[in-house]
């Protein structure tokens, strides 16, 4: 009995500690970001910096408010959030698909492994420009520069863990009479789902990495275009508003990709 007691009261104290060490990174982080703006500003007010070129937190607030007036960074904003969302879905759809049909057909993978691996390599900013001239300066072009930065390394890194997965299970898959088709819904798809939601929290980052260079050379809405275009003009302001925007973005995404990977490992 004493030992129970002594092991609930050292997984007890350990459990508290544990507590507390994640509560003491959180303040710090938000400690550091707050020390990051009051330094900023503090510098702009002081002339430390040229304010027209760095801008400042109390600038950029200002710039977010009154373009919130006349909603024109809700439109631009929703524009970038929309593209990156749809390149996203097909990205996880057609790369799935993909990986799934050179499981399936062996000698296909071996045909266009290497083919992958080098469009993969590609810097995708290099095919943006033939994108916009092939498709045209709109929507369509821009979503499907955001596929092509993630596209193939989802389907190299699916196929990859597709054939990593433990041949013991496969073999009990055809002991029991069961086809290739039992073995790819029974065992391939159930036992890579942590890979595959992993790769969708690397993949909607560079989605967004993809809409953004896209929106940079053919776009005459989204946040990628008010940086190009406040750069140009010297509207330096919302060039930094729309980089805050995008890493609030980015946040907001990789973190329902979080929740969602731990809602699907507590269900396993």
């Amino acid at each position: 009995m004493k030992r129970s007691e002594t092991s609930s009261d050292s997984q007890s104290t350990y459990l508290k500690k544990l507590a507390h060490r994640q509560l003491r990174i959180r303040i710090l982080r938000i400690l550091i970001f707050v020390l990051f703006l009051a330094l900023w500003e503090t510098s702009a007010l002081l002339g430390w910096i040229d304010d027209f070129i760095f801008s400042s937190p109390s600038r950029i607030v200002k710039t977010f408010l009154s373009m919130w007036e006349d909603k024109s960074i809700l439109l631009h904003t929703g524009i970038t959030l929309l593209e990156t969302l749809v390149s996203f879905g097909i990205v996880v759809a057609a790369g799935t698909g993909f990986a799934v049909l050179l499981w399936y057909r062996k000698e296909l993978s071996e045909i266009l492994e290497p083919y992958l691996v080098i469009l993969n390599s590609l810097p995708k900013s290099a095919l943006a420009p033939l994108l916009i001239v092939w498709l045209g300066a709109n929507m369509k072009s821009i979503i499907v520069a955001g596929i092509s930065v993630a596209i193939f390394g989802t389907i190299l890194n699916l196929y990859t863990g597709f054939m990593e997965t433990d041949p013991d299970q496969i073999k009990l898959i055809y002991t029991l009479q069961g086809k290739r088709r039992d073995v790819l819904f029974k065992v391939i798809l159930p036992g890579t789902v942590p890979l595959l939601i992993s790769v969708m929290k690397v993949n909607i980052g560079l989605c967004l990495v993809g809409v953004v260079i896209g929106e940079f050379i053919g776009a005459r809405q989204g946040l990628g275009y008010l940086i190009i275009y406040g750069s140009q003009v010297f509207k330096l302001d919302w060039v930094l508003m729309s980089i805050t925007i995008l890493c609030l973005i980015a946040m907001l995404l990789y973190g329902i990709m979080n929740l969602a990977e731990k809602h699907c490992l507590k269900k396993r």
